[in-house]
């Protein structure tokens, strides 16, 4: 049955408002926004505070926020090897130092044993320049494997928005007034019920996720979540997939969840349709070359979403994630981002953390923090003081992937061993599954678990009509709209 729009899902959306326009600061050269100018203030009120102090042999450390000091207990058991620098030495001049090896390396072959249904992972990955578009730019849209991709949204209503002039709210007074029509995130925090956002009726649940990279010291993070036993969400740069590949490897064999990030890091709603589709899917075909895995997930960078970037995730098999808003306004970034550009400090991005974990106590659904492995003074922090905090909070927080924290199993994160055939993506034979690698056939598997690959030649998309696996839209709602199309 044609599906025809997907305007009808999403106008069933409630919509958050919140004022706060998050600016990364690795590929935005401005910082005057109002959330930098927020948590500067606060950098400036815990200046004359007393500087962290760690200590690899007592696993503790001291840190400061808003001028007082507050104790980091750091558990006992984190004997990983490496040592975080003192809270006030994390900063945009901080010496790096040597990165460390993965936790393991794979052979080809070698399958995971964490969730059943895993294929083994490929022959191993050897970058040839002539495959792949240029790291960190935007892909060429004329290529056979975007066009063939295209073919993923036919039978989609795809909303005819214009793209927004920056993804920003100050350069775009006229989107931005429109914003609660065309569903847009970065100004005004509107979400629809396809988005996820938090972990449902999970309290004192924190949705663990890490963004950006597989970057040179994602390792030392590995390490450390190893250790502690935690996993978590990587949301991956197509650009750094082919350049860390065993890096990645190392995330997915560890246990974590992976899931799309674009190729090039760009504002998605600026961007047309095609631009769209090809930085989504030259970075699904990323990690499936690497993993043999196909992510069923993905976050906008800076969390620039609207209904039509929506739509063209959803076409492509992908449910959009975001870290949480409350209705208030309060975002749970972190702002580590910020910290390599020297924007904040080390401090006041420890104190905005502080923040978020005073409002998830008092929220009744879990969490969804954003935190990046990009530099090394993210993965400090991450390793340092915000997941110690997190684990010696009083109660303690429940650290967990954010599908797991959805309830999604791991077998539903990725098109291979998907077993919902409903969401996201059609499995069955006549739906054809999704191209993932551009050469004209379906990729994806039956519901039980044999290949169903046939041919999408012909413009024959995949159906995606249920969300309810991780949204919520009742089976009942879901069976009405359906019913009326």
């Amino acid at each position: 049955m044609k599906l025809q729009t997907l305007s009808v899902l999403l106008a069933i959306a409630a919509a958050h408002a919140s004022k706060i326009n998050p600016l990364h600061i690795k590929r935005q050269a401005t910082s005057s926004t109002a959330t930098s100018a927020t948590v500067a203030a606060s950098s400036a009120s815990s200046s004359s505070g007393t500087s962290a102090v760690s200590s690899s042999t007592t696993g503790t450390s001291t840190g400061t926020a808003t001028g007082s000091t507050t104790a980091v207990a750091v558990p006992a058991s984190a004997t990983w090897g490496t040592s975080f620098p003192p809270l006030s030495q994390i900063s945009s001049g901080m010496p790096s130092e040597v990165t460390q090896p993965v936790t393991t390396t794979y052979s080809p072959g070698t399958s995971p044993t964490y969730f059943s249904g895993a294929d083994p992972l490929p022959t191993a990955f050897v970058f040839n320049a002539a495959d792949w578009p240029a790291q960190d730019k935007l892909p060429d849209t004329s290529s056979s494997e975007v066009q063939e991709w295209m073919k993923e949204l036919d039978g989609w209503d795809i909303p005819d928005l214009s793209p927004t002039v920056d993804g920003t709210c100050v350069s775009d007074p006229t989107n931005v007034a429109n914003a609660s029509a065309r569903g847009w995130w970065t100004c005004g925090g509107y979400t629809r019920d396809t988005d996820i956002t938090v972990c449902p009726g999970k309290p004192m649940t924190w949705g663990t996720s890490f963004d950006d990279g597989p970057a040179f010291y994602t390792t030392k993070l590995l390490h450390f979540l190893n250790e502690q036993n935690i996993k978590a969400t990587f949301f991956d740069v197509g650009s750094r997939c082919i350049e860390n590949p065993s890096v990645l490897i190392d995330e997915y064999m560890s246990g974590h969840e992976i899931a799309v990030h674009t190729w090039s890091h760009p504002h998605l709603t600026t961007l047309t349709t095609a631009e769209i589709v090809a930085e989504l899917g030259w970075t699904r075909k990323a990690i499936k070359t690497i993993l043999g895995v196909t992510p069923t997930t993905m976050r906008p960078p800076y969390g620039d979403i609207d209904d039509r970037v929506r739509a063209i995730s959803l076409a492509m098999g992908m449910v959009p994630i975001i870290w949480t808003r409350t209705p208030a306004g309060v975002s749970f970034d972190t702002f580590d981002w910020e910290i390599p550009g020297g924007v904040v400090t080390s401090e006041a991005s420890f104190t905005q953390f502080e923040a978020i974990l005073g409002n998830a106590s008092t929220l009744e659904d879990g969490f969804i923090v954003l935190e990046h492995d990009l530099y090394e003074q993210t993965v400090d922090m991450a390793i340092g003081y915000t997941l110690p905090a997190a684990l010696s909070h009083n109660p303690p927080f429940t650290l967990e992937p954010i599908g797991q924290c959805n309830g999604i199993p791991y077998t539903n994160m990725y098109v291979e061993s998907n077993l919902n055939t409903s969401f996201p993506i059609a499995n069955g034979t006549s739906d054809g599954g999704i191209d993932t690698d551009g050469d004209g056939t379906g990729d994806a598997k039956s519901k039980n678990g044999t290949s169903s690959a046939t041919s999408s030649s012909n413009g024959a998309p995949p159906r995606h009509v249920s969300y309810s696996i991780y949204a919520a839209i009742t089976l009942a709602t879901l069976a009405a709209v359906v019913g009326a199309l």
